[in-house]
């Protein structure tokens, strides 16, 4: 077999496992995240203590805080227009939130916005407040239940839904008032991200899914 053959073979072997690995969305459009048992695709951004993938479900929490950063394939990571789905349940005291338009940080991520997710923790800011912009202190869900939460950005709009309610519908003006800490909470482009709150409480995910949406 000749240099050039062994080329052609290594390059249609390489060709052929991009192919395999490249994600495919569903007949809807809707691209899968979380494959139920693994964290593949998921990075966090200090250690894994906060984060494992057991019996069809993402678990968030049980540790310090940390954050569990997309970095899939699915439109390389980065994300600006896109609808988001996923299950959540919440145990007692728990807190958590996923966070879009962000990038890793230690500790608490400040680019970017958190879709809060809080049935019954001591902070008051509700599931479905979008963190520290407009929060609801109405509890819509309940702990040790599964409830549909719904993220879609489009443009300057932010729509979180809880079981198919809206909650916020926000659009962001051309100059948002912002404190110095919340300065990149504005809408950009970047990361998902999963939010492991406090060593107290876990926070249940499954079939987190999204469709990315044109600009």
């Amino acid at each position: 077999m000749t240099n050039r053959t062994l080329l052609i073979v290594a390059l249609l072997g390489v060709a052929t496992l991009c192919a395999a690995e490249a994600p495919a969305p569903d007949a809807d459009g809707w691209y899968s995240l979380f494959d139920g048992k693994s964290l593949k695709g998921w990075k966090p951004v200090a250690s894994l203590d906060c984060f494992k993938g057991e019996d069809g479900k993402l678990v968030a929490g049980g540790a310090e805080m940390d954050h569990l950063l997309y970095e899939g394939p699915v439109n390389g990571g980065q994300f600006r227009n896109f609808e988001l789905k996923a299950e959540v349940m919440t145990t007692p005291g728990s807190n958590s939130g996923i966070f879009f338009h962000t990038k890793p940080q230690k500790g608490a991520l400040l680019k970017g916005y958190e879709a809060q997710i809080d049935t019954s923790h001591s902070d008051p800011r509700r599931t479905g407040s979008l963190f520290d912009v407009v929060d609801v202190t109405e509890t819509k869900t309940k702990d040790n239940e599964w409830f549909e939460y719904d993220i879609l950005v489009q443009g300057k709009r932010i729509v979180l839904k809880v079981n198919g309610e809206t909650i916020v519908d926000y659009t962001e003006p051309a100059n948002p008032e912002r404190s110095e800490r919340r300065k990149e909470r504005v809408l950009s482009s970047g990361q998902l991200a999963i939010q492991g709150h406090d060593p107290k409480g876990k926070v249940f995910f499954r079939n987190l899914r999204i469709k990315p949406l044109p600009d």
